[in-house]
């Protein structure tokens, strides 16, 4: 008998195989998951089959009742299991489909309404008040009678206004063009405007409001009393006849104010600058309205104010060798020994400030310079230079911020931490004005009291506000290629600068003395110097020369200057001295010839070669010699020498 054997049949674990590579690896398909194994079975059902074509199929006899009762699903001696296991959910399915379907018919009798008819349920009546009704429909017709009304009157009144007075404006067109020009807000029925400069950066504690009105308005209640003063609200009047807008603007800031500069030298006005801003916006008035010209007023008050108080705050929190004196509306600052600036603010109520107002020594490079320096500081206040935060405090400026970078030491670190304020910047552009008024008035007083050589002054036009540059070129007419002796000055604040044609660098303080000295002493160069290139042209020779001879009285200003010359032959000697004295330069020239005609020889003098020594020198009558300068004269000296040798 043979013995058994147990064998295991198991699935296989390895999925289809869906490619092999060239390299023999085998990479199989992933199982399906349970949804996908859920719809690949359902995709089997064949929903299209009748159930006697199901049961034929299973072998069950058609004539068992599908649905069975509960007490038979309970009894498991009836309960028998479907064959198909999708039975129950094609009958289901089934079942809805027959419900759709009398659905659908339901609806379509209901439409064509021939079999079935669909009335509204009648809701029950509500209880009307008829006289609740009629009040609120009265009171209704009462509002609207009230609206319509009131456009009437408006209307009527408009046209009455217009027809009675064609000149006066819309106040609405007014109005527009009153935004347009200035800042304009609606507070409780009220129009209020700005004047102030925060938006530009300022931060000055002046409100600056004013209010606007029509004009209509006011006139009605023109009966009224006048406001009190500590309203601090005064009305500027417009005409009726070219404006329809009320400005009424505060009383601090009616009228025309101006800062009035003054250097002062003992007692003396040197220079006076008015800084006005009344002449803005002067050529849009006709076109914007009368009050265009009236908030200009106000606006340009604002501004004097705010300058005013800045430059006196400065003036008291600064140490300077002589205290600043701020009385009332007068800053009084020294700029020089002897020489103050007055910064004064002048504010008068009415509106032609008169003699003594804007109009007279109107200094417009000074009045846009203190201008400028306040829209600076405005400026400066909303426009901080990169990199800095977008929100939160600002930092430290950019130059301190690359100072680490870029290795600053301690004495560049102090210098980025030092700033000017208003008043230093107004006290060194004063100082320079004056040093450079100075500076003009002694090249002027030089060149017009010396002919001999010509003083040419050139101003250079692009300056700084605090340094000018002048270049002075020294010549002598018809030898201007021979010699010309040029220097430099640098103006600044307190000081000159002067850069020779040598170039050695000269300080000069403010005193007017050291620069006509310095002046002086390049006349006496260039005279000693153009003579020494004209001697050289026509063959005289040099013997010697000096720019501060140490002989004769002692030089109020400065030192005489001297050059020997001798001819050609050198038999003739030519000895010249030069004084600074002006108007005139004082000139002397003295001449020598050998051999000497007094010499004799003798026994103690042997040899001839000593009456080629030249003899006593003798003046000459220099203001009679010919020629138009001093080299023409020296020039025609010099040939007439050489020819009689």
């Amino acid at each position: 008998m043979a013995q058994s054997v147990n064998i295991s049949v198991e699935a296989t674990i390895e999925n289809v195989i869906q490619e092999i590579t060239y390299d023999g690896t085998e990479i199989y398909q992933p199982p399906l998951t349970l949804s996908e194994s859920l719809t690949k079975n359902a995709s089997r059902i064949d929903f299209s089959k009748s159930a006697l074509e199901s049961d034929s199929v299973t072998g069950k006899p058609t004539e068992v009742n599908d649905i069975k009762t509960e007490e038979d699903s309970k009894d498991p001696a009836t309960f028998q299991s479907s064959l198909w296991p999708w039975d129950a959910v094609r009958n289901k399915l089934r079942d809805a489909y027959t419900e759709v379907c009398v659905l659908s018919d339901v609806l379509a009798i209901a439409k064509e309404k021939r079999y079935l008819v669909l009335d509204p349920v009648m809701q029950e009546p509500q209880e009307t008040k008829p006289m609740v009704q009629v009040y609120a429909r009265k009171k209704a017709l009462a509002n609207a009678a009230h609206v319509l009304m009131s456009g009437a009157e408006r209307l009527r009144s408009s046209h009455s206004e217009q027809r009675n007075n064609r000149n006066v404006s819309d106040f609405h067109i007014e109005l527009l063009r009153l935004r347009q020009n200035w800042r304009l807000k609606k507070v409780s029925n009220t129009i209020i405007g700005d004047l102030s400069y925060r938006t530009a950066g300022s931060k000055f504690n002046h409100s600056g409001m004013f209010e606007v009105t029509k004009a209509e308005d006011d006139d009605n209640a023109s009966n009224s009393p006048p406001p009190s003063p500590s309203s601090g609200q005064a009305a500027l009047p417009c005409p009726k006849s070219n404006s329809a807008l009320r400005v009424n603007v505060p009383s601090e800031l009616q009228g025309v104010a101006y800062i009035k500069v003054i250097t002062q030298k003992d007692q003396e006005d040197l220079c006076t600058a008015n800084v006005n801003l009344m002449g803005t916006g002067q050529n849009i008035t006709h076109q914007v309205g009368v009050w265009q010209k009236t908030l200009e007023y106000a606006q340009n008050i604002l501004f004097c104010k705010e300058l005013f108080s800045q430059l006196a705050r400065e003036a008291v929190q600064l140490q300077a060798p002589i205290p600043h004196v701020v009385v009332g509306n007068q800053i009084r600052a020294t700029l020089l020994p002897g020489i103050q600036l007055i910064i004064s603010l002048c504010h008068t109520t009415s509106l032609d400030p008169g003699p003594s107002g804007p109009t007279n020594d109107h200094d417009h490079v000074l009045e846009h310079s203190l201008h400028q320096l306040l829209r600076e500081v405005h400026y400066k206040n909303t426009h901080h230079p990169f990199p800095h935060p977008a929100s939160g405090p600002l930092g430290p400026s950019k130059k301190r911020m690359l100072a680490g970078p870029l290795a600053a030491d301690r004495y560049e670190l102090i210098e980025m931490t030092k700033t000017q304020t208003l008043l230093e910047q107004i006290i060194a552009q004063a100082q320079h004005i004056f040093m450079r008024k100075r500076t003009q008035y002694v090249l002027d007083t030089l060149a017009r009291d010396v002919k001999d050589p010509q003083i040419i002054s050139h101003w250079n036009a692009m300056n700084s506000p605090t340094m000018s540059c002048v270049k002075i070129n020294i010549i002598t007419h018809g030898y201007d290629t021979v010699c010309r002796t040029s220097l430099l000055i640098h103006v600044k604040e307190r000081s000159l600068k002067c850069i020779c044609r040598d170039s050695r660098v000269m300080d000069m303080s403010y005193e007017p003395q050291e620069l006509r000295d310095l002046i002086l002493c390049q006349i006496n160069q260039h005279q000693i110097l153009g003579l020494q290139n004209v001697a050289k042209c026509m063959a005289w020779q040099t013997l010697s020369n000096s720019n501060h001879l140490g002989i004769g009285s002692v030089e109020p200003l400065g030192n005489a200057s001297s050059c020997v010359l001798a001819s050609p032959n050198g038999d003739r000697l030519i000895a010249v001295q030069i004084r600074c004295d002006p108007p005139q330069i004082d000139v002397k020239v003295y001449i020598a010839q050998s051999p000497r005609k007094d010499f004799f020889p003798g026994p103690l003098v042997q040899g001839k070669y000593w009456e080629h020594l030249g003899g006593h020198f003798k003046e000459v009558r220099f203001d009679k010699l010919e020629g138009k300068n001093f080299l023409n004269k020296m020039e025609f000296l010099m040939a007439s020498l050489s020819s009689s040798s």
